[in-house]
């Protein structure tokens, strides 16, 4: 697992042997229970173990398995417990470690403890329509991010353990309140918060929205839409709902991916800006979305080279040192606020939700059979 990669290897390694090396440098720096922030159930760590348990379950490396289970077991007790924070949707995200670790040991523990996280969408607060605050601290707001956050689980834990169809109607009707009000009429994309009150000072007085397009947001919603696709079957309406909006999305996101990287900017739409940077890890949960969107039919084939430049300008762009590669301009965790706000963000190397979507990007394209150099499927 402590394999060091060169850079120089770029031009014949694959994507998910990029992923391998990512995970594995990582794994050089820190034990399970050492993942920033330490001893704490969050989606930082859960987005990395995520990637790491797909790139598991494609290649077989059961030393990945074991260090995703150690950080779990490290949090979940004997009894299923967990201690986890109760007013907010991103303590859900981990969750998703949850079902292939009861999968392939049938310890009952990892249900119990899906049980709970699961337990919270009865508990959770909403907005007036139905929709879920992001976290108690932020009333009456939805945010991009908290569809991811647990979203997926929500219809995983669903097509898993229940068959009635209410978890799959609770998704359908929060993604499209957040189509509803969230949506830019001029670029078709989504603004990061919205504030049904509009009680904080970034909120527009009209419409309760934020006022950028940030990258990560935006990420974290198109790779729910496409991880929603995942957990129904192709028939279902609200697939072909969500396929149609994936399909939107993307295509609303193309004009935006800088010529000369691949690469998307940290307010996505404000390339032209000099203080405006190139921002890793949207970039690569979007090429994560471009490709499952190739994979459930949603794009042309011309679309789906975006993921390809996404995907080679990230290669491009990574460092290594002595334990592993180095996955760099990561914008650290981030609030919603005014364009100054987003783009004098601290920038990280190996951040872990950064990394995770790294890895989760090169497992994407390794379902498309790209090669990391050859530029073509």
């Amino acid at each position: 697992m402590n394999r060091i990669m060169s850079i120089t290897d770029k031009e014949s390694t694959t994507p998910l042997e990029w992923a391998q090396a990512a995970c594995d440098s990582i794994v050089a720096r820190y034990s399970p229970e050492q993942l920033p922030p330490a001893g704490r159930w969050h989606y930082h760590q859960g987005i990395f173990l995520h990637g790491m348990l797909q790139v598991w379950s494609k290649g077989g490396n059961d030393a990945y398995y074991d260090y995703a289970k150690r950080y779990a077991d490290g949090l979940v007790d004997d009894c299923g417990n967990l201690l986890f924070a109760r007013d907010e949707l991103d303590a859900i995200m981990p969750g998703l470690l949850l079902f292939p670790l009861e999968e392939r040991s049938g310890d009952a523990r990892y249900r119990q403890a899906a049980n709970r996280l699961r337990g919270l969408f009865g508990s959770l607060n909403r907005t007036s329509e139905g929709a879920f605050w992001h976290k108690d601290k932020y009333p009456r707001q939805m945010w991009l991010d908290g569809l991811y956050m647990g979203g997926v689980f929500a219809l995983e834990y669903a097509k898993r353990y229940e068959n009635d169809g209410g978890m799959v109607d609770m998704v359908v009707k929060w993604e499209r309140l957040m189509w509803k009000h969230m949506t830019d009429e001029k670029t078709g994309l989504l603004f990061h918060a919205w504030d049904e009150i509009r009680s904080f000072p970034w909120a527009n007085p009209e419409t309760g929205c934020s006022p950028e397009l940030w990258g990560r947001s935006l990420g974290w919603y198109g790779m729910a839409l496409a991880d929603f696709l995942d957990c129904l079957p192709a028939e279902h309406p609200a697939a072909a709902q969500w396929r149609e909006t994936l399909g939107r999305f993307v295509r609303a996101l193309l004009p935006f991916q800088d010529e000369t990287s691949g690469l998307w900017f940290q307010i996505v739409d404000k390339g032209d800006r000099a203080d405006n940077w190139l921002e890793t890890s949207c970039t690569s949960l979007f090429v994560y979305a471009i490709a499952k969107a190739a994979k459930h039919g949603c794009l042309a084939e011309a679309e789906i080279a975006a993921a390809r430049r996404g995907y080679k300008g990230l290669i491009e762009r990574l460092k290594h040192d002595e334990r592993g590669i180095i996955v760099p301009d990561i914008c650290i965790g981030t609030s919603a606020g005014e364009y100054d706000y987003y783009v004098a963000r601290p920038v990280s190397e190996n951040d872990l939700h950064g990394v995770g979507a790294f890895v989760l990007a090169c497992a994407g394209m390794d379902e498309l059979g790209m090669r990391g150099g050859e530029g073509r499927l």
